[in-house]
């Protein structure tokens, strides 16, 4: 008995080790790669519902999301830029199979093909489904953008577990413009670049199915970003927010400027979005 419950412990511990979905983003260290000197942000951690997914796809995983499983949208994306290495749009559009029973594989899959291997089961009930969002009217609006990555971390943000119910206009406009101008601006200016990308929900906005609501549709949009030299210090910093309506429209921040837009939406303090935010250690002595 004491043989069989050792092993049994021990083949759970491999598999959590291996999990997509974590208890802590700090449990699992290839995750923590994807936060400044792996400072994981206290935004968000206490959202009901939350669920911390190490995006894994091809059997490495490409950034994290904490996701909001009751709005069935992400609170944020978190990442490294890349530079792209071309490679055309993914087709598919994948699901988190833990998000269904934490006992199956720890990785993104096609939903359409998750269904097939899974007959009679409900893929949605923690997540959107790509049914969810045909003839909504709203573009699967992407977190972390296919555009600041290389294939196959490119493909990998087609997880509908990055995405939220965008304005068409917004997405395909203004926001999609200031995707390719922080491109520019990390290409020219940093060694690294790590990148957060969330969404504010809605009171009671939602992508109603069946007189069900299924998925809410953000009230914003918000970024921020810390660039970082050779050494992994600060260069620079900053950030932006964009209404999720026709508006059509991005206001650009500094880190403190979104740290009080986040604050408006929370009754406990937003902290920092990035290690001694995103400032050289050398500041702190001055102040």
């Amino acid at each position: 008995m004491h043989i069989s419950v050792t092993l049994c412990t021990f083949l759970s511990l491999l598999f959590s080790a291996h999990a997509d979905v974590v208890e802590r983003f700090e449990d699992e260290p290839e995750c923590m790669k994807y936060f400044y000197k792996d400072k994981v942000p206290e935004w968000g951690a206490s959202t009901p519902g939350a669920a911390r997914l190490c995006q894994r796809f091809v059997n490495r995983y490409h950034f994290a999301t904490l996701y909001d499983t009751n709005h069935r949208i992400a609170v944020y994306s978190a990442y490294q830029f890349q530079p792209s290495n071309g490679g055309g749009r993914e087709r598919r559009w994948f699901v988190e199979p833990q998000l269904v029973n934490i006992s199956w594989q720890a990785e993104m899959k096609d939903g359409y093909w998750l269904g097939k291997d899974h007959p009679g089961v409900y893929l949605g009930e923690k997540q959107a489904l790509d049914e969810d969002y045909k003839h909504s009217g709203f573009d699967r609006g992407h977190l972390n953008p296919n555009g600041h990555h290389a294939v196959p971390s490119r493909n990998a943000t087609f997880t509908l577990t990055n995405v939220v119910p965008q304005n068409p206009k917004l997405n395909q406009n203004s926001w999609r413009i200031h995707e390719t101008q922080l491109t520019d601006l990390f290409k020219e200016n940093c060694s690294k670049a790590y990148v957060l990308v969330g969404a504010i929900p809605s009171a009671d906005t939602w992508i109603i199915k069946n007189n069900v609501k299924r998925v809410n549709i953000p009230d914003y949009l918000w970024n921020a970003y810390c660039c970082v030299d050779n050494n992994d210090r600060p260069v620079q910093s900053g950030a932006a927010t964009a209404r999720n309506t026709e508006e059509n429209k991005v206001e650009t921040l500094t880190l403190e400027g979104v740290g009080q837009f986040l604050q408006q939406f929370s009754n406990q303090p937003v902290g920092e979005l990035f290690d001694n935010n995103c400032k050289a250690q050398t500041d702190n002595k001055k102040m």
